[in-house]
C-alpha cells in the first residue's frame, strides 16, 4: 500500500481496500492486524554501546600516529609527553563519541511527537486507545486541538484545518476536504483529503480511516531517513586526516635518512637511534589536536554570546568552508506568523489601516468582528490567519471587546471550502449588519457597490480582482471584505440569502513576512562568496516573492517545484542544481536530494530549518543549523548548531568565527611545521657538511615542548584578519597547505636550519666548548620570532600591533625565560647538557634568530603586491 495512491481513491473504496467500514474494525481483527503491521510507533534500532562508540574514535589515522608518538616518548624516557598525548587523544575520543549519540536522540524526539492517545471506533463503539495500538483500517475521530495519530484518508470533515508546518513548511493551516484528487504526484501539502501523523487540528472536526502506521507514515519515513543517513565529515576532519597520513610517511623517511647518515659518520648506534626517534616525536605536532579543540571550544563559547549553541564542535570551523546555505523559508527566513501588511481602500493600496470614519473604519470593524479569535489567559488565541487580521485591527485602534459591546454578534455562518467565505451578523442600533470576508474571486462577484467616504458607488470588480491577483503573484494571501445591512436576522440562516447584494469594503494582503534582519544577513553571505538558496514546502509564487524581497533571487531567475524536480534524473539535476536559487513544494526526500546534488558538485552545504521535514537534510548537510525557539525537537537534535534566538543573521557571525578558527589552525600548522622543518633540516644537513650531530635527543624534545606548546596554543587567540568576510569561502577540497603554506614551510625551515648550522659552524670555528648550546638557542629563539611573524598571512606585524594578541606575547616571553633558565641555571645545565653563554654570544644568537622575522615580513610584503603565491 503505497501512500501516494490514497488521495486518488474514493473514501468508500479506501474503506473497502482496507477491509474496514465506517464503524471501524472489530477488536479481534485489530489484534490480528497489530501482529501483522506492528505497533504504530517508530521502532528503535539497537544502539551502540558507549564503549563501542569510544573505541571507534581511535580508527582515525592522525590519532594512531599520535599514539605511536606517545609510545616512542615513553620509550626514550619522556613520560610527560606520553601522558600529554594520551590525555589529548582521550579528550578527542570522548567528543567524537558524544557526536555519535545525537542521531539516536533525533529519532527519540520523533517518537515523542506522536499523539499519546486516539479516539477510535472498535466494535461499533467510540473508545480511547494508545495511538501505538492503531492499525490500518481503524476509523479515527478528530477534533480541534487533536494531534493526528496516524496517516488518515478523511471520510468526513466539518470546517477542518490542519497545521502541517512542521511536516511541510507551510506557515498557515491547510483546509481539508474529502473529495478525491486525481493527480498522483501531488506534494504532501496538496493532499487535502489526507491527514498526516503528528500534525495538529487547529479548527473543525472530522473522521478518517488509518492508511499508514509507524514507519509507513510520512513522519515515519523521515525517521527512516534519519536512521539511514550518514553524516558528512567536516573539511577540517578530512584535511587533518590527509595531513596525518602524509606527515607520518614523510617523517619516517627523514628519520631513516638521518639515522643512516649518522651511522655512516661513525656515530654510536644507540645515539643515532634515540636521535631519529626524538626527531620523529618532534616532527609530529602532538599539540595539533589540542589546538584544534581549544580553537573550536573558544569559538563555540563566543558564539553562545551571539545566541548560537554549537552541538557538534567541528561545526564551528565547518561554517568557514560553507559555499551554499540552503534555508527553509517558513520560520527561518520568515517569522512563521501571518501578518496583515497591505490594505486596499477606495481604489488604492496603503500600508496602514486608518482609524477615522468612512470605509477605513468600516473595514477595521469588519476585521475586528468577523473572526473567532478569543482571549485565553489574556492572550489572543485562534487560527493564524484570523489572528493576523484581529491583530492588525487591534493595532489600528479597533478593539474587538469594545466593538462587541456596541455591535453584539447575533449569528455566524462559518467558513467552508465551497463558499470560501465567513459571515458574522451583528446588532447595530435598530438594524442588523453582516460582515463578510472571503476569497476575492467569490466575494467580489457578490458585491453590487463599494463604500467610499460617506457613501457608496458602483465599482469595477474586475479591476479590483486584477489588483488581488497582482498582489497574490507577489506572494500575498488576499482576503476581501464586504458588508450588508438587514432589517433582522433571516430565518432560516441561509448563506445564499445573506451573501448577496454586498457593499465592498476593501482587500487585505497577508503574508508571513521576512525577518527584519535577514536581508542584511543575505547580503553579507553574498559578499562572503556564499550562495543562499531557499527550499520550502510552500507555493512557488509565495516562495519567489519572499526570495526576491530578501535578495536571494532576481526576477528572471528560475524556480524549481517539487513536481518538476521529481521528473529530473539525478544526472540532469546535478547539472542544473548550481543555477537554482528557489525550490517550492518539495518533500523531505527532495530536500535531501538537493543537498546531495550540491555535494556531488563539490559544494559544502549548510542547511537551516526548524521543521520535522528538515531533519534528514539537516543531518546530511555539512552543517545543520536549527532554530531554537520555533524549531522542533527533531530538527534541533539532528542539527550541528542551534540558533537560540532564531536569528538567521547569527549564521553570518558563525561564518566569521569559523573562518577565523580555520585561519588560526592554519597559522599553528604553518608555525609548528616550519619549526619542525627547521629542526629536521638542521639534523639532516649538518652531517653532510662534516659537522657533528647538532642536538641531543633531550634538546629536540625540549624545543618541541616549549615552542609547540605555549606559543602554538596562544595562536588560537589571534584576532580575525581584516578581510575575513570579503573573501570567498575555501573550497572544501582545498589542501590545507594551499596559498603558499607548503612553500613557506620549506623555505622557512631551510632558513631556520641554515641559521642554526651557520651559528654552530661559527661557534666551532672559535673552538667554543658551548657550540651545542649556541645551536640549541638559535633554533629555539628563531621559532619564537617566527610565531610573531605568522600572526597574519599578509598583514605586517607592525601594522596589526605587537600587543593585539597579548596571550602570544606572554607565551613568547615565558618561553624565552625558560630557555634562559636552561642555559644559565647550574641545576639545569647537567640535565640538558648546556653551558652558560657569554653575553656577546647570546646577543649574536638573538640577532641571528631575528632574521626569521625580517624574512617573513619581506615575504608578506611580496604577497601584498601579488608577486608570490598568486595561484593559491
Amino acid at each position: 500500500m503505497a501512500l501516494p495512491v490514497w488521495h486518488t481513491i474514493e473514501s468508500e473504496e479506501a474503506l473497502q481496500q482496507l477491509g474496514s467500514s465506517a464503524t471501524g474494525l472489530s477488536t479481534t481483527e485489530a489484534q490480528q492486524r497489530q501482529a501483522e503491521y506492528g505497533p504504530n510507533a517508530i521502532p528503535e534500532k539497537q544502539p551502540r554501546s558507549l564503549l563501542a562508540m569510544l573505541l571507534g574514535q581511535f580508527a582515525d589515522f592522525m590519532i594512531m600516529v599520535l599514539l605511536a608518538a606517545a609510545l616512542i616518548s615513553g620509550f626514550v624516557g619522556e613520560p610527560q609527553d606520553t601522558i600529554a598525548i594520551l590525555v589529548i587523544v582521550l579528550l578527542n575520543a570522548i567528543i567524537g563519541a558524544v557526536q555519535e549519540f545525537r542521531a539516536e536522540r533525533a529519532v527519540a524526539a520523533l517518537r515523542e511527537m506522536a499523539a499519546p492517545e486516539a479516539h477510535v471506533y472498535r466494535d461499533d463503539q467510540a473508545v480511547t486507545l494508545p495511538s501505538a495500538e492503531l492499525v490500518p483500517g481503524d476509523v479515527v475521530v478528530l477534533e480541534t486541538g487533536s494531534v493526528v495519530p496516524a496517516d488518515l484518508r478523511l471520510l468526513e470533515e466539518e470546517e477542518m484545518r490542519v497545521d502541517e508546518s512542521a511536516l511541510t513548511g507551510e506557515s498557515h493551516p491547510v483546509e481539508k476536504q474529502t473529495e478525491t484528487l486525481s493527480d498522483t504526484g501531488l506534494a504532501i501539502g496538496d493532499r487535502q483529503n489526507l491527514a498526516f501523523k503528528s500534525s495538529l487540528i487547529t479548527r473543525g472536526r472530522g473522521r478518517g480511516v488509518v492508511v499508514a502506521t509507524g514507519l509507513d507514515t510520512e513522519i515515519g519515513r523521515i525517521a527512516g531517513l534519519l536512521q539511514g543517513e550518514a553524516g558528512v565529515k567536516t573539511p577540517l576532519q578530512l584535511r587533518l586526516a590527509r595531513f596525518g597520513r602524509y606527515l607520518a610517511l614523510t617523517v619516517l623517511a627523514i628519520c631513516a635518512v638521518v639515522f643512516t647518515a649518522g651511522l655512516l659518520q661513525g656515530q654510536p648506534v644507540m645515539l643515532m637511534f634515540l636521535t631519529a626517534v626524538s626527531l620523529a616525536v618532534a616532527a609530529i605536532p602532538e599539540a595539533l589536536p589540542a589546538v584544534v579543540t581549544i580553537s573550536l571550544t573558544l569559538g563555540a563559547r563566543k558564539l553562545i554570546r551571539h545566541h548560537a549553541l554549537v552541538r557538534n564542535l567541528p561545526a564551528v570551523e565547518t561554517l568557514g568552508s560553507v559555499t551554499y546555505i540552503c534555508a527553509d523559508k517558513t520560520g527561518t527566513l520568515t517569522q512563521n506568523r501571518m501578518t496583515a501588511e497591505r490594505f486596499y481602500l477606495a481604489g488604492g493600496w496603503r500600508d496602514d489601516l486608518p482609524d477615522s470614519t468612512g470605509v477605513g473604519a468600516e473595514l477595521g470593524q469588519a476585521m475586528a468582528l468577523n473572526n473567532d479569535v478569543a482571549e485565553k489567559d489574556g492572550v489572543p488565541a485562534g487560527e493564524p490567519t484570523e489572528l493576523a487580521l484581529f491583530t492588525a485591527a487591534d493595532q489600528a485602534g479597533f478593539d474587538k471587546a469594545a466593538l462587541e459591546q456596541r455591535k453584539p454578534r447575533l449569528a455566524v455562518i462559518p467558513f467552508d471550502s465551497k463558499r470560501k467565505q465567513m459571515t458574522t451578523l451583528h446588532q447595530a442600533d435598530d438594524k442588523v449588519v453582516a460582515y463578510i470576508k472571503g476569497a476575492p474571486e467569490q466575494l467580489l462577484a457578490q458585491c453590487q457597490q463599494a463604500l467610499a467616504g460617506e457613501g457608496a458607488f458602483a465599482f469595477d470588480h474586475e479591476a479590483v480582482l486584477l489588483e488581488a491577483e497582482r498582489m497574490a503573484n507577489q506572494g500575498y494571501r488576499i482576503l476581501a471584505y464586504a458588508r450588508r445591512e438587514l432589517a433582522a436576522v433571516p430565518e432560516p440562516l441561509q448563506p445564499e440569502e445573506i451573501e448577496q447584494a454586498l457593499s465592498f469594503l476593501g482587500l487585505v494582503a497577508l503574508i508571513d513576512p521576512p525577518r527584519p534582519e535577514v536581508p542584511q544577513a543575505i547580503a553579507d553571505c553574498l559578499t562572503a562568496g556564499i550562495t543562499p538558496v531557499m527550499i520550502t514546502g510552500d507555493h512557488a509564487g509565495t516562495a519567489m516573492a519572499i526570495a526576491q524581497r530578501l535578495g536571494i533571487a532576481s526576477r528572471d531567475q528560475e524556480i524549481l517545484s517539487g513536481e518538476e524536480l521529481a521528473k529530473l534524473s539525478d544526472e540532469q539535476f546535478t547539472r542544473q542544481v548550481g543555477s537554482i536559487r528557489v525550490y517550492a513544494r518539495v518533500s523531505p526526500e527532495q530536500k535531501l536530494r538537493i543537498v546531495k546534488a550540491l555535494q556531488e558538485n563539490g559544494e559544502f552545504v549548510a542547511m537551516t530549518g526548524d521543521g520535522v521535514n528538515d531533519a534528514p537534510a539537516l543531518k546530511r548537510a555539512g552543517i545543520g543549523v536549527a532554530m531554537g525557539q520555533k524549531g522542533t525537537d527533531v530538527a534541533r537534535e539532528a542539527a550541528d548548531m542551534v540558533l537560540l534566538d532564531d536569528d538567521f543573521a547569527t549564521i553570518v557571525q558563525a561564518v566569521r568565527a569559523g573562518r577565523k578558527i580555520f585561519d588560526n589552525i592554519r597559522k599553528f600548522i604553518k608555525y609548528t611545521m616550519s619549526s619542525n622543518s627547521g629542526e629536521i633540516w638542521t639534523l639532516f644537513l649538518a652531517p653532510f657538511m662534516g659537522l657533528p650531530i647538532p642536538l641531543l635527543p633531550i634538546h629536540i624534545l625540549w624545543i618541541n615542548l616549549v615552542t609547540d606548546g605555549l606559543p602554538g596554543l596562544a595562536l588560537t587567540a589571534e584576532p580575525a584578519e581584516p578581510d575575513i568576510m570579503q573573501r570567498p569561502p575555501r573550497p572544501p577540497q582545498e589542501n590545507i597547505f594551499a596559498h603558499g603554506m607548503w612553500q613557506h614551510i620549506i623555505w622557512v625551515g631551510l632558513l631556520i636550519g641554515g641559521l642554526s648550522i651557520a651559528a654552530m659552524a661559527w661557534a666551532i670555528s672559535r673552538d667554543a666548548a658551548y657550540w651545542q648550546t649556541v645551536v640549541f638557542t638559535v633554533l629555539t629563539v628563531s621559532q619564537l620570532f617566527h610565531s610573531l611573524a605568522v600572526r597574519s598571512e599578509h598583514v605586517s606585524l607592525f601594522r596589526i600591533g605587537l600587543l593585539s594578541n597579548r596571550p602570544l606575547v606572554g607565551a613568547v616571553m615565558l618561553t624565552m625565560l625558560l630557555q634562559l633558565a636552561v642555559i644559565y641555571l647550574p641545576a639545569l645545565n647537567g640535565i640538558f647538557h648546556t653551558q652558560p653563554l657569554p653575553m656577546f654570544d647570546l646577543v649574536i644568537c638573538l640577532l641571528v634568530s631575528s632574521l626569521v622575522l625580517v624574512a617573513v615580513e619581506i615575504e608578506k610584503w611580496l604577497v601584498r603586491r601579488g608577486v608570490i603565491y598568486t595561484a593559491g
